[in-house]
């Protein structure tokens, strides 16, 4: 494609409408907008996508990594034709407008939210492989019905991110050849030159993990980008990073200055960088040239989706059975029943062996299941049994081994779900989830359904000691709104909690699982079915049916509760167990439900948790007591640890009655 005048004002119109915003706003990052939009507006024309169908499945997806730069992203959507007018660029940055401060996933023609620097490249490089796995698993024969790129633009920030060395570390082993990152490469940050913070070289470390680099040394040449856009599309085995040199707040007072990053240009400074650019057009205005330089890339694009909506009605008439379930799929309409199997249950059995039986019994139905662990799936179970794991040369496997990379593996995951098409989970010990907090996070924020599986949760750890026993974790990761977390009791908790989190799509679910063996609730069946989805539920109810008291629990503890109340049944004192796999789903009920659980009039209540206590408090109240750990474990016996922290019978009896005095 050769470039021509036409498409250098519609650089500029991009430049233009991004200061207009920012000023308008009295607040965002000019520097980025006016340095990459060279950058994101060769990016589009290399794309394949579809104005009228923003989600259409097999289009190409684009992740604006510095997710500050959002006033350029909304400027290109808006003259590409979707859902941003004029009026919500104006409103940018203003509360319910289209147009928020960072990208999210509701704005039209936004793939990937994109908050703290470095998390859309790992998000791409979920979105890479998600590409891979389902182009393996369904293309055919004359079938290419997954075959999409993925696109990004990325700076110094996040590439000085410790997220960006796992993620690109990860895709350069996997051969993530679709993946086609753009570095807007600047050299200044917020407070400074990268002379002042950072010597590293780039090309070489990309090219020592795998990549194809080569650099376009003029960031407004738009030939020259194009042209590293055309080889990054034919490379065959890498995944492509092509350094861009541009200049930070181009054209602006501040142009090629630090001070540029978050610089609002004022009235008189948005007018200068305009002349400077020789656009000759006032506040919000575009000219009808600058989206004409938009439409043969839009009509391309409604053909290719027009032609692969032909190809995919073929496919599924020759290809039934993968058909149907590649659409289920896609519409996240493959719901799971455990009831409906004929399951052995185990008298015993920990819940991390748990999951291990749950996955193997998911990987049987359409469900398109898949996902690993950072290096610990052995020990936590989350593995597929007889699968040799998704590789260059496998990519139609679903065990993901993603070595130590724990944020890097929280983002990919991310990434996989917004491609869609399939579900997907993390592993790793519950106490490194603190490495992939800020990933949780944003699959809480997006609202998407992200799985995160966290085995070994407690102090029951033993002999590894305190630096690997999860204390303060579980209140940490309930705090996180939208996402629900389960801590079941038993092996049938786990399979009516997994089942739960397969068949919604709104929220990411974590799984904090243990490996001690635990009883199954046998005898409480029908309560278990019923009683997980609602979070919280009477497991045990008073021997007499009118019970003075409560004993709540989670996880491993609910057998013990079970325990104390057949202790304190014998003092006389008849109390009702309620086992509490999720508060978030408990609070997501009724006041009337909530009440029939926890009524307000029993007030003499134990919560029991091995975990620190401070979200117990809304359950038990200001008369109720709570057994857990708000200090550091030890290293020793797990079993003398847990009883000598509280976790016996003896102690949840003697609690109780101290309450009732």
């Amino acid at each position: 494609m050769k470039y021509t005048a036409k498409d250098n004002l519609a650089v500029n119109a991009i430049r233009a409408l991004s200061i207009d915003e920012i000023h308008k706003a009295n607040s965002g990052h000019s520097g980025i907008t006016l340095s990459a939009a060279p950058l994101i507006y060769t990016i589009y024309q290399n794309m394949k996508f579809d104005v009228t169908d923003p989600h259409w499945f097999n289009r190409d997806r684009f992740v604006l990594s510095g997710g500050h730069g959002s006033a350029m992203l909304y400027a290109i959507l808006h003259l590409l034709g979707f859902d941003i007018s004029i009026t919500d660029l104006k409103k940018f940055r203003t509360l319910g407008s289209k147009t928020p401060g960072h990208p999210e996933i509701t704005t039209s023609g936004v793939d990937v939210a994109t908050g703290p620097l470095g998390q859309g490249f790992g998000m791409a490089v979920g979105m890479a492989m998600a590409e891979k796995h389902l182009s393996s698993l369904y293309n055919k024969p004359n079938y290419q019905i997954i075959d999409n790129k993925v696109y990004v633009i990325l700076g110094d920030g996040d590439l000085m991110e410790g997220i960006s060395h796992e993620s690109a570390s990860l895709a350069g082993h996997l051969q993530l050849n679709n993946l086609i990152v753009l570095y807007d490469s600047n050299r200044n940050t917020m407070d400074a030159s990268m002379a002042q913070e950072c010597d590293d070289n780039v090309a070489q470390r990309f090219e020592a993990y795998g990549w194809n680099y080569f650099k376009v040394t003029d960031g407004n040449n738009l030939n020259d980008i194009d042209a590293a856009i055309k080889v990054a599309q034919d490379e065959k085995k890498r995944p492509t990073l092509i350094e861009v040199n541009t200049v930070l707040g181009y054209a602006s007072p501040f142009a090629d200055s630090h001070l540029a990053h978050g610089a609002v240009l004022d009235a008189e400074q948005v007018v200068a960088t305009k002349k400077q650019l020789g656009y000759e057009y006032g506040r919000f205005e575009v000219p009808q040239e600058a989206y004409a330089a938009f439409e043969d890339v839009k009509a391309e694009g409604q053909k290719a989706h027009q032609k692969w909506s032909e190809l995919l009605q073929d496919y599924i008439e020759n290809n039934p059975e993968l058909g149907s379930q590649l659409i289920k799929n896609i519409n996240n309409n493959v719901k799971l029943n455990f009831a409906e199997n004929k399951l052995e249950i185990p008298d015993a059995l920990s819940t991390r062996d748990s999951i291990h039986q749950v996955l193997q019994q998911t990987s049987k139905s359409e469900l398109n299941i898949w996902g690993g662990s950072a290096d610990l799936g052995s020990s936590d179970k989350t593995y597929f049994d007889g699968d040799e794991g998704f590789q260059p040369n496998s990519y139609d496997k679903n065990n993901l081994y993603f070595g130590i990379r724990e944020f890097a593996e929280g983002a990919a995951i991310n990434g996989i779900t917004l491609y869609g098409g399939s579900r997907v989970f993390a592993n790793t010990f519950f106490i490194f989830s603190d490495y992939m907090k800020n990933a949780i996070r944003m699959s809480a924020l997006m609202q998407i359904p992200s799985i995160f599986i966290f085995g070994h949760d407690s102090i029951s750890l033993g002999p590894d000691g305190p630096t690997h026993q999860p204390i303060e974790q579980l209140a940490g990761i309930r705090a996180i709104p939208n996402l629900i977390v389960f801590r079941p009791a038993d092996y049938l908790e786990t399979i009516y909690s997994w089942q739960y989190a397969i068949n919604q799509k709104d929220h990411p679910v974590a799984f904090i699982l243990g490996r001690q063996n635990l009883p199954t609730l046998l005898n409480y069946q029908d309560s278990v079915k019923s009683g997980v989805s609602k979070g919280g539920y009477i497991l045990a109810e008073a021997e007499n049916g009118e019970p003075e008291g409560i004993l709540m629990a989670t996880g491993s503890e609910v057998s013990l509760a079970l325990a104390a109340q057949k202790e304190l049944a014998q003092s006389g004192k008849n109390v009702r167990v309620v086992s509490m796999p999720s508060f978030e789903l408990f609070l997501k009920q009724g006041p009337e439900y909530q009440e029939k659980v926890l009524p307000k009039s029993i007030k003499h209540r134990v919560s029991i948790e091995m975990a620190s206590t401070y979200d117990w408090g809304q359950f038990i109240g200001l008369d109720g007591a709570a057994i857990g750990i708000n200090h550091f474990g030890e290293s020793g016996d797990g079993d003398e640890l847990i009883k000598k922290s509280g976790f016996t019978v003896d102690n949840i009896v003697k609690t109780y009655l101290a309450i009732c005095q």
